[in-house]
């Protein structure tokens, strides 16, 4: 906080002031709730030796120097000062940083960053698999938003390579009416041309492998059923994905598929060839060889046959980027399973020389209970796949926990605001648990619980909104201090996530600020307070709400109307 920030330059200066020193270093800890005071700093025993006395003496001679300085100030153990804060103080501060971006930042500012999520696939439904990269995507571009960033968000679109191939040999095989297959049609003829073509490998055939090949050679020839058939897939797809995403409460700028690279990635490698920076093979195959980033493995360009990779348009992907965009930042959403791969392709763009700051934002998997009692990874053998089905799920959980008259809006805000911060609720290098007695609960580290928390902040004003709000100078702000310390840390909240984006920061922020003002409203009164109190109060609650409903917004979750 800015007002312990100033005081520490006080200390500073005080000890300047006594001893002549001025390079000794001040620090801050907050002390436990059982011992007096909010703050302690063990400076005193830091300059014992250096200015050759006890550090309890040294200690009274900082607090009788510092003299009326704001703040209550005593002597703990061998030498520790604890620091008091009023909340009258902490309010002050408060106002004096208060404006209607409370909390952001310009830290970012003229920096343009790109968030690239949720990626998913043509011809597939919308997958549990891509709840997180859309999640912690957008959280990204939120929080990045929030620090001063220009954001440009992109669905990077699986739109080419082996996938289109066995859509298009399974779909010739499957007799479906082109103008009646479905995105759920698809995702299962997908399924089972994997298990065919895995089978025909066991049997040491290949002919439907060959088939699948022959389609991708056609697409990138611009054959016209090829393409055909690739368009048709992907506005099925797309208009499946718009809606599920739209439920999600997600959206982005751009919808940039693989297809649009594969040229230019295919050009750029044949010219980093020629000038000695990738190799081909015997096969005709062309790497890149990574050695000098300590990555012994080489990134395969293309293939021998002469078709794209995922590197081939990724490398495009960037090139187009950088050069059309002028990003400072690229953020990947894509799960830790790819971890190698993005080393790879990061070290890739340092050696091609391209400027531009890449970050992955990995995490773990999505796990759920089996019926053997065990934690396991979702997949759609064991359960809930399809993000259509948690939604409808979810919102059916809703239904019968909050029972009452909700909205329908309502409910999908709640239901999804419980699936999204389940999301954020720890470290996103870890799996989750899809664990829905938890997760829906209004009690415990839960979304429900912190929006929750808000709709009555919001109930409380709704009350209180034709009260004239009188002048509250003199109230001491008593009552509300602990409500007061959290809302003043979430501007450093809001800045220290920019870099590393763990945003369970600010889940963890939202449910600490939700429980203190459980805490702060059911034992201090509002709406019958005296007028004085009451707008002082009144103000505060103004402010958490606003507080709050941020915090959550930053995850993408969103306040209902009534709970």
């Amino acid at each position: 906080m800015r007002i312990m920030d100033n005081f520490k330059d006080q200390i500073k200066g005080v000890i300047n002031d006594l001893y002549g020193v001025d390079d000794v270093v001040v620090d801050f800890a907050a002390v436990p709730a059982d011992i007096e005071g909010d703050y302690s700093t063990n400076v005193a025993m830091r300059l014992a030796r250096q200015v050759g006395k006890n550090p309890r003496q040294i200690a009274e001679e900082i607090i009788q120097k510092l003299g009326d300085c704001g703040f209550e100030l005593s002597i703990a153990g061998p030498g520790f000062i604890n620091i008091g804060v009023s909340g009258k103080a902490l309010k002050a501060q408060l106002d004096a940083a208060w404006s209607e971006h409370y909390g952001d930042n310009y830290s970012g500012a003229s920096k343009v960053a790109i968030s690239e999520f949720p990626s998913t696939n043509i011809a597939k439904p919308y997958s549990v698999g891509h709840l997180r990269p859309g999640t912690q995507g957008w959280a990204a571009k939120k929080v990045l938003e929030a620090n001063g960033w220009k954001v440009v968000t992109d669905n990077h679109l699986g739109d080419v390579g082996t996938p289109f191939g066995i859509w298009a040999t399974g779909f010739k095989r499957s007799g479906i009416d082109a103008d009646k297959v479905t995105i759920y049609d698809l995702g299962n003829i997908y399924i089972q041309m994997k298990a065919d073509l895995k089978e025909e490998e066991k049997a040491g055939k290949q002919e439907l492998a060959e088939r699948v090949q022959d389609w991708l050679k056609k697409l990138e020839a611009k054959d016209p059923e090829a393409v055909k058939l690739s368009e048709h897939f992907k506005e099925i797809s797309m208009a499946h994905t718009h809606e599920i995403m739209g439920r999600l409460g997600i959206n982005t700028d751009l919808e940039m598929g693989e297809s649009c690279f594969v040229e230019l990635g295919k050009e750029k490698v044949e010219q980093l060839v020629k000038d000695g920076i990738f190799e081909r093979n015997e096969d005709g195959s062309i790497i890149c060889r990574l050695d000098e980033y300590g990555i012994d493995v080489p990134m395969l360009m293309l293939k021998s046959n002469g078709t794209a990779l995922y590197a081939t348009t990724d490398l495009g992907c960037m090139l187009y980027r950088v050069e059309n965009i002028h990003p400072d930042k690229i953020v990947y959403a894509v799960g830790a399973e790819q971890k190698f791969y993005f080393e790879q392709l990061f070290a890739l763009a340092k050696k091609i020389g391209l400027k531009v700051d890449n970050y992955h934002l990995w995490f773990g998997t999505i796990d759920q209970i089996n019926p053997e009692g065990k934690r396991e990874k979702m997949s759609s053998r064991k359960g809930v796949v399809l993000m259509e089905e948690l939604l409808n799920d979810a919102e059916k959980r809703v239904r019968e926990n909050f029972g009452g008259k909700l909205a329908n809006e309502d409910i999908a805000k709640i239901a999804v605001g419980a699936i999204k911060y389940s999301d954020f609720v720890a470290d996103r290098k870890t799996g989750i648990l899809y664990d829905p007695d938890k997760i829906f609960a209004l009690t415990g580290q839960s979304g429900p619980f912190c929006q929750y928390a808000d709709v009555r902040l919001r109930r409380i004003l709704e009350k209180n909104a034709d009260f004239a709000s009188v002048d509250y100078a003199d109230y001491d702000f008593a009552a509300e201090k602990s409500v007061l310390q959290l809302l003043l840390k979430f501007p450093e909240i809001v800045a220290s996530v920019c870099e590393n984006f763990e945003m369970h920061k600010i889940a963890g922020f939202a449910f600490e600020l939700a429980q203190e003002l459980n805490r702060y409203y059911e034992k201090t009164p509002i709406s019958t307070a005296e007028d004085a109190e009451r707008s002082a109060r009144l103000d505060v609650i103004r402010k958490a709400d606003f507080v709050l409903a941020r915090a959550l917004d930053l995850l993408g979750i969103e306040i209902p109307a009534s709970m």
